[in-house]
């Protein structure tokens, strides 16, 4: 796993291997902050990362320059992973590393984000239920978005809030205002 581009580019980490996750692959994370980065100020974003996995997508998002960065994770092995690599990289400040559920979680955050990524597990039984939840919980800042990456089976572009579909090999990206 590499950090694709901003302060932190190049750097390689390297996740133990009980991790349990899939990790957003380089190509399509380069895909999507190719998108991003002519759409956004990233030292403006509050950003939340529903499900942290190996970090890898808060990395990118705060390597950029986003100081605003919330991170949720689960897996106890995936969130010790991840709370060790913020340390290891001084990132304190700009990254919250919450050990939980990521639905209690947004059912109770009261917060606004300018962009939430949902990256859960491709079988998890609510997968589909994401962008609406978002939308009725009112999560998103005026402009925010949310971008969920998903299986190619999904098809969310009958979604009132649905504007865009990018694929990249086997990763799916639905963006939903």
């Amino acid at each position: 796993m590499r950090i694709v581009s901003g302060f932190l580019k190049g750097r390689r980490l390297s996740p133990p291997a009980n991790l349990k996750a899939r990790p957003t692959t380089d190509i399509a994370k380069e895909g999507l902050f190719n998108i991003l980065n002519n759409e956004v100020d990233f030292e403006e974003l509050a950003v939340l990362d529903m499900f942290g996995g190996t970090g890898s997508i808060s990395l990118e998002f705060i390597s950029r320059g986003c100081t605003d960065v919330t991170l949720i994770e689960m897996n106890q092995i995936n969130f010790n992973f991840i709370r060790k690599t913020r340390d290891e990289l001084n990132l304190k400040d700009s990254w919250e590393i919450i050990k939980g559920d990521s639905f209690k979680f947004i059912e109770k955050c009261g917060r606004k984000y300018d962009i939430i990524f949902a990256d859960p597990p491709y079988s998890h039984e609510r997968l589909k239920e994401i962008p609406q939840l978002v939308a009725d919980l009112g999560l998103l800042a005026e402009d925010g978005m949310l971008i969920l990456e998903h299986p190619k089976d999904f098809d969310f572009s009958d979604d009132d809030h649905f504007f865009r579909h990018r694929n990249y090999g086997h990763v799916n990206f639905s963006f939903f205002k």
